[in-house]
């Protein structure tokens, strides 16, 4: 059965929008971990890490083929990351560059 992209709905975007909402109003991280750990399975929360990982390596200035080597995941999805750190708006350059520019000199 093909699975419909529930993005392009307007369910799924109010969805999505209270989705948002009850993350930003969670203040607290051991009650946002026990809202992940219901939400996501084990391999969904694996997946989102390795996500992060990558972007952090990234941000290290790590080579596409040592993260692919040493983190055991595509190029094609290393390169996505990349694309994500290199648009000049981007949340997660922001946020990493705050993060690790000072100490890091990047």
């Amino acid at each position: 059965m093909k699975q419909s992209n529930v993005m392009t709905t307007d369910e799924g975007m109010r969805a999505y929008e209270d989705i948002l909402s009850v993350v930003a109003s969670i203040d607290d991280k051991n009650e946002l971990r026990k809202l992940f750990d219901d939400l996501f399975t084990d391999a969904e929360i694996a997946d989102f890490v390795l996500r992060w990982l990558l972007m952090d390596d990234l941000k290290r200035g790590k080579s596409q083929r040592d993260i692919a080597k040493n983190r055991n995941i595509s190029l094609c999805k290393i390169t996505r990351g990349s694309k994500m750190l290199k648009k000049k708006d981007g949340f997660m350059r922001a946020l990493l560059s705050e993060r690790y520019d000072d100490h890091l000199h990047l």
